[in-house]
């Protein structure tokens, strides 16, 4: 048993080893740009402003502290300062603003005590407060016309409620996110464990107006990122709140999500399409499936969470052995065959930067990386 466990550590630390080459090479050929998208093997260069601004910079920091190398300290510290100045010039925040400060500012005053990147982050909570609906009991996804959608991945984006009602102590934080992650189990995790993508609710009476596919394949399918961010952000309103209720909701969406992977590990983009082996894989959903997967188990016994953990290591291993580059150098991305967004024939068969993200925090967290922020 030694033995094996001593192969698990140096084969994780290998495989880390190698994205951290990786990384050192991406730093220099990114720059300042903000990477979304790795169609060609060359990462693209979003807007400050867009929902996956976070996560390169996020990266980084976990890598720092992995490491101790100041090099990712130095490369990631302005992050959270420049997505901050979104908020005086026309901009288009929204529901993910947890994305983009949680892996940045909140984590830099987690790592160093930076009081600016306090203040950032404390800011952008206020921001995530401010869109809740009173009647609906849920955080207003995205801009425009949408006044009463509500969509899965806001699960993720709890966290930074639930961290600034620690830091000062106020509640209505908390009270906040509980009461979406309540409208979350009432109208979004269905019966079997699946989940819905996008709720559109009555946005003057909080009632349930329709249910949408979004990014799946339609409003009664079952996109396999969505179920990913359900299992992972559940388990967060656990850890934070210690109620079983969200406990039990990210075993039954991980449960479900587990029972329609395929031989392999890496799930299709959609659990329910009319003929799913045809379809493309989505390796986003694999690595955030993975690393949520390991905070249910560490919200349970060693022997009840076993089979979280080993279905997450399962994952993980496939990941490295069928779909990294982490052998290709010239290649900017760590994981191939993500699926962005399907319906829209939108960035499919790339690699993602938030994919990415969760691939390297699945890796750290299994080689006892403790300093987490989502």
């Amino acid at each position: 048993m030694t033995d094996s466990v001593n192969l698990q550590q140096e084969q994780l630390t290998l495989w880390l080893n190698k994205a951290v080459s990786k990384v050192d090479r991406m730093i220099y050929e990114i720059g300042d740009k903000s990477p979304h998208v790795s169609a060609a093997g060359v990462y693209d260069d979003m807007r400050v402003d867009w929902w996956t601004s976070g996560f390169w910079p996020g990266m980084l920091w976990v890598l720092h502290d992995m490491t101790g190398n100041d090099r990712y300290r130095h490369t990631a510290w302005g992050w959270d300062a420049r997505i901050e100045q979104c908020f005086v010039a026309d901009n288009n925040l929204h529901h993910d603003v947890g994305f983009q400060f949680l892996p940045t500012a909140v984590i830099k005053h987690k790592l160093t005590g930076d009081e600016d990147a306090r203040r950032r982050a404390l800011a952008a909570a206020n921001f995530l407060a401010g869109r809740f609906n009173l009647n609906g009991r849920f955080l207003r996804a995205w801009n425009q016309e949408k006044t009463g959608w509500a969509i899965i991945d806001s699960m993720m984006n709890l966290s930074l409620l639930f961290w600034a009602s620690e830091e000062i102590a106020d509640p209505r934080f908390r009270q906040i996110a509980c009461a979406h992650a309540d409208t979350v189990l009432k109208h979004f995790i269905r019966e079997d464990g699946s989940v819905h993508h996008i709720v559109a609710f009555d946005p003057e009476s909080g009632e349930v107006d329709e249910y949408l596919g979004g990014q799946g394949y339609a409003p009664y399918s079952s996109w396999s990122r969505g179920q990913a961010w359900a299992l992972y952000g559940m388990a967060i309103a656990c850890r934070y709140t210690g109620d079983i209720r969200y406990l039990r909701a990210a075993q039954r969406a991980a449960h479900y999500f587990l029972s329609c992977l395929p031989e392999d590990h890496v799930p299709h983009w959609d659990f329910r399409t009319p003929d799913p082996l045809s379809q493309p894989r989505d390796t986003s959903a694999a690595s955030c499936a993975a690393s949520g997967l390991l905070e249910i188990a560490g919200l349970l016994s060693a022997e009840e969470g076993r089979i979280y953990r080993q279905a997450a290591e399962s994952i993980l291993k496939s990941l490295t052995q069928h779909y990294s580059s982490l052998d290709e150098p010239v290649y900017q991305g760590l994981l191939r065959e993500g699926t962005g967004n399907k319906p829209a024939n939108q960035n499919v068969n790339v690699s993602l930067i938030y994919g990415d993200y969760f691939y390297v925090e699945t890796i750290c967290k299994l080689l006892g990386w403790r300093n987490r922020v989502f």
